[in-house]
């Protein structure tokens, strides 16, 4: 027997898969939002687009956009007591609303 990948996408098959009715390609929005350093942004895997992805640990963690780095952004992420910079593209980011 061969032995199983633990790829980059192992473990993920709840988060790495759309609803039924969210299915096919993600608005063009998404992909033209900008934010400007200091942003604070919420980390959520887009499954329908796998380049420029985070890593499937980071969905759903809040960050602070640090800069720009082509297409991406580098995002800060608080990881237990160390800080971490996590390369995201923007159709994995949103906004977080103010309450």
């Amino acid at each position: 027997m061969a032995k199983r990948s633990k790829g980059y996408r192992s473990k993920s098959r709840g988060k790495l898969t759309k609803h039924v009715r969210e299915r096919g390609l993600s608005p063009v929005s998404r992909v033209i939002q900008e934010f400007g350093p200091g942003a604070k942004v919420t980390i959520i895997l887009d499954p329908g687009v796998v380049k420029g992805q985070p890593h499937p640990r980071y969905h759903g963690r809040i960050g602070v956009v640090r800069e720009r780095r082509g297409r991406a952004y580098v995002v800060e992420i608080r990881d237990g007591g160390s800080i971490k910079k996590v390369i995201s593209r923007p159709e994995h980011l949103r906004v977080v609303e103010a309450r």
